[in-house]
């Protein structure tokens, strides 16, 4: 199985996921080109509006080919979500399930991207601190507990040109035409409280995409801010695959 994070985190954002799904699964967590610990360089193109989530998929596709996975399960929340449902569209035969945590078919205009990437290489990250608590949880305390702090950090770390590339990436992404070709038994999870990705772009994608599970909980865009409730939904979802005991 593998699970890609959102803009500007790390795998850390799937964490609290990994004691239960890795005693059932093989897991690898990526982290985004200049997230975490991957370095900037693995985007193809670093100058502005070069970067697309393709090339994004590609560098997924290498890491699995890398490892000899012919196919996996991928799980993904926001851009790692559009990762994964790029991957479900153009390589079908990869993709064994897909999940999409608080993830969209498309992250509205290009051109608050566009500014937020220019800002971004301008200034780094650190204008986007005091909001993304807001963006991120549901609930404003939560960003004081552990693994909240730790998604900030990471968030300060991110380097600048990783993440307007990633920027770009969600700039230009747009499956809304095209999820009904998506063949892949699909999970969509939204966030009763997300307003990065509102519970209609979460219904959007289950609607267009076949064979399809919506599950809402309650939590804002980081569903890390509820595991008990994400791993239910992943464990409802994963157990036509595998027997997984609650």
């Amino acid at each position: 199985m593998i699970l890609g994070p959102s803009l500007g985190t790390s795998h850390a954002v799937w964490n609290s996921q990994l004691p239960w799904l890795t005693r059932r699964f093989r897991v690898l967590c990526f982290d985004l080109p200049g997230h975490g610990g991957s370095a900037t360089g693995l985007v193809p193109a670093s100058e502005p509006g070069r970067t697309t989530v393709q090339d994004l998929a590609s560098l997924i596709l290498d890491l699995a080919n890398h490892h000899r996975w012919s196919s996996f399960h991928y799980a993904g929340i926001s851009l790692g979500g559009a990762i994964g449902a790029h991957l479900a569209l153009h390589q079908p035969e990869r993709i064994a399930s897909l999940a999409l945590v608080c993830s969209s078919a498309h992250f509205g205009p290009a051109q608050p991207w566009q500014e937020r990437a220019r800002l971004v290489r301008r200034q780094g990250t650190t204008p986007l601190l005091r909001s993304s608590p807001d963006r991120w949880f549901a609930t404003t305390p939560f960003a004081g507990t552990h693994i909240g702090r730790r998604l900030l950090d990471n968030l300060a770390k991110t380097d600048p040109t990783g993440y307007a590339a990633c920027c770009d990436a969600l700039a230009t992404y747009d499956l809304r035409s095209s999820l009904a070709q998506i063949t892949t038994p699909t999970l969509v999870v939204a966030g009763s409280q997300d307003s990065v990705t509102p519970v209609q772009h979460a219904r959007e994608l289950a609607e267009g995409i076949p064979n399809t599970v919506l599950e809402v909980i309650d939590c804002g865009h980081l569903a890390a801010e509820r595991p008990h409730a994400l791993q239910a939904a992943l464990t409802a979802h994963l157990i036509t695959f595998q027997k997984i005991q609650r």
